[in-house]
């Protein structure tokens, strides 16, 4: 009876994330708002919630996160990732500091004391590189020259939260320095030997999984692929990083059609990671921080955009596609609820989690909503002032230079397309 039931609410979940699917595409919206949404409605507190598939969904979420990295791997090979990285270091840095000020602040202000500036700190830092990836592949801006730099400013978060996860884990904890260092040390060697591998050894890997049958070829890229998030987040290393170097490691024609097997079971779990994290938003928690949660919900998009279209701009970008930048990297989801988790688990302060959860809920709902308003907008004021506006996203390469538009396929260095 407990396997029919989990039957149902497993076909009744995908159902319904089809459903909603087939409503954001009448009205040309992105799903994902519909998808966290529906998730507040059958979580904890919710309308009515699910008993018995929470096992799958939260394996499922933790598989669509793993995915969304990964095909966005596949977009670069490990050289332009180096010297992307390298490229945007110094706005890598601005990042950190511009959008961790707002969460310090906000909790000295409410006098919360320093370990929870620090905790709240990465929570208004991090991008949900989940919600972004979807975003970049929903709107069609993968090919965009903007693209790199948004890319290069999500690894760089994500190995700071290489290093910002033991650090934070030892001040809730209260151990001393030589244990925080310890985890460091592993969490940054794990990094290191995944992308000397792909760097060195990505001909090996690609010998080692290619394949002229698809479904053996299927098989052996996502085993690699969630074999090695395992263990990078096993090592204290985000399972999204080691994906993400996985697919790096792979490119040329095999990349592509290792892209176009797992692009549908990409989408499928990367709807049920949006559906995952609402369900784990206890919709009751959240008025009472709310109105906090809005206001550094609204400087948070103003930090995020001022540091896209700041890095987007020494990339020699246009102007449209420095918004695109900046607004792709509003949204927060994942990484944010695990840090205010580890801080409420730690017994730090009641109301870290409720305002964390509103936060994030509020960014991740209009952070899609923003990047699918932003070129219609542009576009019309373009028509108002008798300016040709930019091909849409998806048009074939080629748009000028303000467009933002990509000048050359993918697996081209910022220094080469700017």
């Amino acid at each position: 009876m407990h396997a029919a039931a989990a039957l149902i609410e497993i076909g009744a979940v995908i159902l319904g994330l089809g459903l909603l699917g087939a409503l954001s595409a009448r009205f040309a919206i992105s799903p994902i708002p519909l998808y966290l949404l529906a998730g507040l409605a059958f979580g904890q507190g919710g309308l009515l919630p699910l008993a018995t598939s929470e096992e799958f969904t939260a394996t499922g979420a933790e598989i669509g996160v793993i995915l969304l990295l990964f095909t966005l791997g596949l977009e670069y090979t490990a050289p332009e990732l180096v010297g992307t990285l390298r490229h945007n270091a110094v706005a890598g840095v601005v990042d950190l500091v511009l959008n961790a000020a707002p969460g310090v602040a906000t909790a000295l202000l409410l006098g919360w004391g320093p370990v929870a500036a620090v905790a709240l700190g990465g929570v208004t830092y991090v991008t949900s590189s989940g919600i972004t990836a979807k975003v970049l592949a929903d709107l069609q801006w993968l090919g965009n020259r903007e693209v790199p730099v948004v890319l290069s400013l999500l690894v760089f978060e994500d190995l700071t939260m290489a290093v910002y996860l033991p650090i934070l884990t030892a001040l809730l904890a209260g151990v001393g320095v030589l244990a925080g260092l310890t985890t460091l040390a592993i969490a940054a060697s794990t990094i290191t030997v995944i992308l000397v591998v792909a760097l060195k050894f990505g001909r090996y890997v690609e010998r080692f999984v290619a394949s002229p049958n698809e479904e053996v070829l299927l098989l052996k890229v996502l085993g690699l692929t969630v074999l090695v998030a395992g263990v990078a987040q096993l090592l204290q290393v985000s399972a999204a990083v080691g994906a993400f170097l996985v697919g790096i490691a792979l490119s040329g024609p095999l990349a592509h059609t290792a892209r176009e097997l797992l692009t549908p079971l990409r989408d499928l779990f990367a709807a049920v990671f949006f559906v995952f994290f609402g369900l784990h938003t206890d919709p009751k928690a959240l008025p009472p921080m709310l109105g906090v949660a809005v206001i550094l919900a609204f400087v948070s998009v103003l930090t995020k955009i001022a540091t896209g279209w700041w890095a987007a701009r020494r990339a020699g970008i246009g102007a449209l596609g420095r918004a695109r930048a900046g607004i792709a990297l509003t949204p927060r989801g994942e990484f944010n609820i695990v840090i205010a988790g580890l801080a409420v688990s730690a017994g730090l302060n009641d109301r870290i989690g409720p305002l964390a959860a509103a936060y994030v809920l509020v960014l991740a709902v209009t952070g899609p909503i923003l990047a699918r308003s932003l070129e219609p907008l542009v576009r019309w004021r373009a028509r108002r002032k008798g300016i040709t506006p930019d091909p849409p996203p998806g048009d074939p390469p080629g748009g000028t230079p303000d467009s933002g538009e990509a000048a050359s396929p993918p697996h081209t260095t910022p220094a080469a397309a700017s």
